[in-house]
């Protein structure tokens, strides 16, 4: 098998060369997005917007508060909305942004759709189960991490939106490490490992 024939190695296509506006990295909870996405947005020069933290301010509350007190139903409609308003503002204002996603953003299709339909790349921050769990148990604001069992169903559930990504990365290594397997992607232009 050539490793392009997995969903998220897709071959380089010479026809898109647009310029990339928006740059998103997905994953897990855990997997490192929101401190890569900081260091990321620092090293090419892009502004850098934390979904999670936008919902948070945009509702007053934390997200473990939105989910005890409104449930995931409402906590989902905030993000759309809130994702909504971050690619719309990357257009509007023709600035490029580095987006860290929620770990569950990209398993509602609808969220998927919106980034397409707006030219987004995804970039998988991946890592294994196994060093996630260690990483989670830490952290008491995740309000989905109740138990192994429990993050094991998720994790699972959520693999087949993750591998939709145009980029798989290792992030099971140091964030900075990850950032340099980033920009050797080439996705960004003038811009080197």
């Amino acid at each position: 098998m050539k490793p392009f024939e997995k969903p998220f190695e897709k071959p380089f296509d010479k026809k898109d060369l647009r310029p990339r506006r928006l740059v998103c990295l997905v994953g897990f909870m855990g997997s490192g997005k929101s401190t890569v996405a900081r260091l990321l947005a620092r090293q090419v020069g892009w502004h850098y917007v934390d979904l999670d933290k936008q919902i948070a301010e945009s509702a007053g509350l934390s997200i473990s508060e939105i989910f005890e007190r409104l449930g995931e139903p409402a906590f989902r409609k905030i993000e759309r909305e809130q994702l909504a308003r971050a690619v719309g503002e990357s257009v509007a204002l023709h600035k490029p942004r580095i987006l860290s996603l929620g770990g569950g953003t990209t398993a509602q299709p609808d969220n998927v759709s919106l980034l397409r339909e707006n030219g987004a790349v995804l970039i998988w921050l991946h890592c294994s189960v196994d060093v996630l769990l260690p990483r989670c148990a830490r952290i008491t604001n995740r309000p989905l991490f109740r138990d192994e069992a429990s993050f094991r169903r998720l994790y699972d559930e959520r693999l087949p939106s993750y591998e939709l990504a145009d980029h798989r990365v290792e992030s099971n290594i140091e964030p900075l490490r990850v950032v340099e397997s980033i920009l050797a992607l080439g996705i960004f232009p003038k811009v080197t490992a």
